[in-house]
C-alpha cells in the first residue's frame, strides 16, 4: 500500500511540477516585462515633471519715458539713475530666484523706486499747481486677475503697497484720497505727519519753471524756460513673471508738474496704465497719461494677444502707434508667459532696465 502511494505521488508530481514550473516561469516573465516596462516610464516622468525643472523668470523695470537728452545728462546723472533701476531689480529679482511670487516681486521693485528721489513716484513725486503732492498706485495679479489701485494720496510713504492692500483687503478694486489713507491706517500702515518727505529741490524748481512759462507764454524778459518731460511728469513700474508661470504688474506715479489738485492718470486705471492676464502679458506704462487712458493701453496689449493672435512685440509697439496717433507720447514694458519682453517708446528715452534669461542685468536710458 504504501509503494502505491508513493508511486502515485511520482506519478502525479511529475506532469504537476512541470506545470507548475511553466505558471512560475511565465508569470515571472510577466511580472519582469511590466516591471521592466513600468521602470522606463517612471523614468520618462521623472525626466519630464515639470517640478523638476528649473523654470524660466523675468523682471522688467521702468523708472518712466520722455525727452531724455545725452547731452543735458551728466555722467553722474547717469550713473545714479542706473544705479536706482539696478537696485530695483535686485529686489524684485532675489525674490524671484528664491521661488518667490511675481507680484512680491513686482511691488518690491516698485517700493524701491518710489523711495528713490530720482524718480517721480513716493520721494521724488512732483508738485500740483497748489504745490502738494498727489500720489497714484496700482498693481495687478495675473493668475485671478485680482487688482488694486489708490489715488490722489498725500501721506503714504509706498503708494504701491497700499494698493495691493486695496486688493487683498477691501473687496474693491480702487480707493483714493482721504477714504484711502484712512483704511491704511486700519491695517497698520503708519501716514506721514506731512509732505515733507516727499520734498526735492528738483520737483520743486520744476513746478517754478512750469508756471513761470505758463504765465509769460514761454518767456518772461526774454528768457526763455525750456520744459522737459522730466520736469513734467514720470512714473515707475515693473512687470514680472514668476517659476509657476504666474505674471504681475505694479505702477506708482506722483503725475505731472502743475496738474490741478485731483487729477488722476492712467497708471492707477486698471486696463491703462497697469494690467495682466497669465494668458497673455503683464503691462506697466508711463506718458501722457490722459492719452493713455483714452487708448486703453494695458488692456489693448492683453487683447491683441488674445484675440488677434500677435505676439507681445508687435502688439506693444501697435497699440504705442495708437497713441501716437491719437498725439500722446510715452512708452511701456511688458512681459509675456513665455519670458518674452517688451520695451517700445516713442520719445527719445525712457529709464528701463531687465533680467536676461542668463541672470544679467541690462539697464539702458536713450532711445
Amino acid at each position: 500500500m504504501s509503494q502505491f502511494k508513493l508511486h502515485d505521488v511520482r506519478l502525479f508530481c511529475l506532469p504537476n511540477c512541470f506545470f507548475a514550473a511553466v505558471l512560475f516561469s511565465a508569470g515571472a516573465l510577466a511580472a519582469a516585462q511590466e516591471q521592466s516596462g513600468s521602470k522606463a516610464v517612471s523614468k520618462g516622468e521623472t525626466n519630464d515633471q515639470p517640478n523638476m525643472e528649473i523654470r524660466k523668470v523675468g523682471l522688467v523695470v521702468h523708472g518712466g519715458a520722455g525727452t531724455i537728452s545725452r547731452s543735458e545728462m551728466t555722467p553722474q546723472r547717469e550713473r545714479e539713475y542706473r544705479a536706482g533701476l539696478e537696485r530695483a531689480m535686485t529686489a524684485g529679482y532675489e525674490i524671484l530666484k528664491r521661488g518667490g511670487s511675481s507680484l512680491d516681486a513686482a511691488e518690491a521693485a516698485v517700493r524701491v523706486l518710489e523711495d528713490d528721489p530720482h524718480f517721480n513716484a513716493g520721494k521724488g513725486a512732483v508738485f500740483t499747481s497748489i504745490g502738494t503732492n498727489e500720489m497714484d498706485a496700482a498693481v495687478m495679479d495675473g493668475k485671478t486677475l485680482s487688482a488694486g489701485a489708490v489715488a490722489s494720496l498725500k501721506h503714504i510713504k509706498n503708494p504701491v503697497s497700499l494698493a495691493r492692500l486695496v486688493m487683498e483687503r477691501s473687496g474693491h478694486v480702487m480707493m483714493d484720497g482721504e477714504g484711502a489713507e484712512a483704511f491704511a491706517k486700519e491695517n497698520g500702515i503708519q501716514l506721514l505727519t506731512d509732505q515733507k518727505y516727499f520734498f526735492t529741490k528738483q520737483r520743486w524748481e520744476a513746478l517754478q519753471k512750469v508756471k513761470s512759462a505758463e504765465k509769460s507764454g514761454g518767456g518772461a524778459g526774454g528768457k526763455k524756460y525750456i520744459i522737459t518731460d522730466q520736469d513734467r511728469h514720470g512714473t515707475v513700474g515693473a512687470v514680472a513673471l514668476d517659476q509657476n508661470g504666474n505674471l504681475a504688474a505694479a505702477t506708482s506715479t506722483g503725475g505731472t508738474t502743475n496738474k490741478r489738485a485731483g487729477r488722476v492718470g492712467d497708471s492707477p486705471v486698471i486696463g491703462a496704465g497697469t494690467y495682466a492676464n497669465n494668458a497673455t502679458c503683464a503691462v506697466s506704462a508711463t506718458g501722457d497719461g490722459e492719452y493713455f487712458v483714452r487708448a486703453t493701453v494695458a488692456h489693448d496689449v492683453s487683447a491683441l494677444m488674445e484675440y488677434r493672435g500677435m505676439p507681445l512685440k508687435e502688439a506693444a509697439q501697435s497699440v504705442l502707434d495708437k497713441v501716437a496717433k491719437l498725439g500722446g507720447s510715452g512708452g511701456l514694458i511688458a512681459i509675456d508667459r513665455q519670458g518674452n519682453i517688451a520695451l517700445p517708446l516713442n520719445t527719445s528715452g525712457m529709464y528701463r532696465g531687465y533680467v536676461d534669461p542668463n541672470g544679467k542685468f541690462v539697464v539702458e536710458i536713450y532711445k
